[in-house]
């Protein structure tokens, strides 16, 4: 799937930057091939996933995420984006 961009408004950047992650930090974690996977947890009317980079210096961030098409393009929506524990970083590089 080719991907155009990113589908950002006030109501994610909010959401993503409330546990002081910055916009860069996030689109970053697309640039440098995350661990993706559907997140079952918290499914709506449309698919959510899980992206997970744990390559960068200190701990990990992990980015709720879905899919969204404008003008026949797809773009990826974060909803929202946490810095990792230590635990959830040990776990996932196992």
């Amino acid at each position: 799937m080719k991907i155009a961009g990113f589908d950002w408004d006030e109501g994610n950047i909010t959401k993503c930057q409330k546990h002081g992650v910055l916009i860069k930090e996030i689109e970053a974690v697309f640039h440098s091939n995350p661990l993706v996977n559907i997140n079952k947890r918290h499914q709506t009317s449309e698919e959510r996933f899980s992206a997970v980079d744990i390559r960068r210096k200190g701990n990990g961030i992990f980015v709720v995420f879905t899919y969204r098409e404008q003008n026949k393009q797809v773009l990826i929506r974060p909803i929202s984006a946490r810095y990792m524990h230590q635990k959830e970083k040990d776990f996932y590089e196992r």
